[in-house]
């Protein structure tokens, strides 16, 4: 069976190291991006649609 008793430790957890639990918390969606981040995920997009379709619809075509 499981130990759920907390254990008093020293040493920093996980959820601690390397953040600043003052701070406000954001998520991906919720940080700034700027135009040039819009352009590079278009042209992603752009790319990914000509893969995708393009090939299967050209193999068809000869």
């Amino acid at each position: 069976m499981a130990d759920d008793t907390e254990h008093d430790t020293d040493h920093d957890s996980a959820a601690d190291v390397g953040h600043d639990l003052e701070a406000e918390r954001t998520t991906a969606p919720m940080s700034d991006y700027s135009s040039r981040a819009v352009a590079i995920g278009f042209l992603v997009l752009v790319v990914g649609a000509a893969i995708a379709f393009g090939i299967p619809l050209g193999a068809i075509a000869l």
